[in-house]
């Protein structure tokens, strides 16, 4: 992570990746669990604001689109 504004998107998904990853715990379902964990570990890896915000978003879409 380079600039504030990566660090801050970064900070926003892996907030939502914990609400995520509580959830699916709770409620035994695999789909918010796996999102959320991967919500909070992938901004160390993205690199690019653009990009950061494409796979964020992808990533939190998919627990309301696939309902296991």
């Amino acid at each position: 992570m380079g600039s504030e504004t990566e660090i801050l998107w970064g900070l926003l998904f892996g907030s939502i990746g914990l609400g995520f990853f509580v959830y699916g715990k709770n409620q035994k379902a695999i789909v918010p669990f796996v999102c959320g964990l991967t919500l909070m570990v992938f901004p160390y890896f993205v690199s690019g604001t653009l990009a950061l915000l494409a796979v964020g978003v992808l990533l939190m879409a998919i627990p309301y689109f696939i309902r296991l």
